[in-house]
């Protein structure tokens, strides 16, 4: 009798311990850190989208989260955030941005065992030649298929009139949002019936993500020349843009604001309900912090390559509800993207002789 109770709580042990395992590997043993880049967690842009996909992968996947916020924006900066996260035992770090190029490049060598997802940039040694280890994953958007599509729907709802872009840092993904915006407007005109134009005084790189004075007055100058919605790629500078449509509006003065990144319809609410954000050109950058947690979790990090999200992965476009846009114009858009995704519409991510 006792020799079979015995064995019975050695199978019971042997069970527990077992489960105890499956529980340590699907639980909470994996710690995601994130290191903002320029601006707060709560920026309604970059780095919001990307925490925004960590906390989801807390809730869903049972991961621990935690965000560092670095005290200035240089490499030594970044660094020192990376070190604190890993000594914390945060060794799945996400980065957003290409201002982590070089610390991500040096990190991915120091921190062996841990994971880096680089958002918006390639590792490198200061030189711009990509070296993504096997601890690594580097991703892009199509910037220029989402700046695109955003095209479509300002030109379809304005039908006529002048419109303006004001970019943060004349870097390449806001200079292709800023392309394919222009190539979506000269779409619309050819082919859906606008007559949208865009002046090269219009077209504005400021010079910065964070000056939202500049972006402020940068669209009060445009909207006083009588440009009608202003596409911001531009961070900071974007939500002082925002903030001058949405004292226009409370004027009276129609003006609209097309955002980016994310959906920043809450972030031009004025008056109830009403925003000035026409719609957003948007990267899918919560789902992609997501997908490469959940591809960790599973087994089946993707480290060592480069991955676009594009029209085809659903990784670029606008908003899925756009209130601002008529139920005739959504149905229109819908129908481009249809055609974009498909390759019969091919967006360029060149300059070629748009207006720069």
């Amino acid at each position: 009798m006792f020799k079979k109770s015995m064995g019975l709580w050695i199978v019971l042990l042997v069970l527990a311990v077992a489960v105890s395992g499956c529980f340590t590997k699907g639980g909470t043993s994996l710690k995601v850190g994130m290191v903002t880049d320029a601006g707060t967690i709560d920026d309604k842009s970059f780095n919001e989208g990307t925490w925004e996909g960590i906390q989801r992968a807390g809730e869903e996947l049972k991961v621990e989260t935690k965000y560092l916020k670095p005290s200035g924006t240089t490499e030594a900066d970044y660094m020192k955030e990376i070190g604190n996260l890993y000594d914390a035992g945060y060794k799945f770090i996400v980065c957003p941005g290409f201002k982590f190029e070089t610390a991500i490049y040096q990190a991915q060598d120091k921190y062996k065992d841990a994971k880096f997802v680089l958002i918006d940039g390639n590792p490198h040694a200061g030189d711009g030649n990509p070296v993504v280890k096997e601890n690594t994953v580097s991703i892009f958007f199509a910037e220029h298929e989402s700046g695109f599509m955003a095209g479509i729907a300002t030109a379809l709802q304005l039908k006529e009139g002048e419109v303006g872009f004001i970019g943060g840092m004349e870097i390449p993904p806001v200079q292709r949002f800023n392309w394919g915006f222009q190539q979506g407007i000269q779409y619309a005109n050819a082919n859906l019936g606008t007559n949208i134009s865009i002046k090269a005084e219009n077209v504005i790189y400021q010079g910065s993500f964070d000056n939202v004075a500049a972006g402020q007055q940068l669209a009060a100058q445009m909207f006083d020349k009588g440009v009608k919605a202003i596409f911001c790629a531009a961070g900071g500078v974007g939500v002082g843009a925002i903030n001058e449509a949405k004292s226009r509006a409370k004027a009276g003065q129609q003006v609209w604001i097309i955002g980016v990144d994310v959906d920043q319809y809450s972030e031009g609410i004025y008056d109830g309900d009403k925003s000035v954000i026409l719609t957003s050109a948007t990267k899918k950058i919560a789902q992609a912090a997501f997908d490469m947690i959940q591809a960790e979790k599973d087994g089946n990090f993707p480290g060592g390559q480069i991955l676009t999200f594009d029209a085809t992965n659903n990784g670029v476009g606008i908003p899925d509800e756009n209130p601002n846009l008529s139920e005739e114009v959504q149905a229109q858009t819908a129908e481009v993207f249809e055609k974009l995704q498909s390759g019969e519409i091919k967006v360029s991510n060149e300059r070629g002789n748009l207006i720069k």
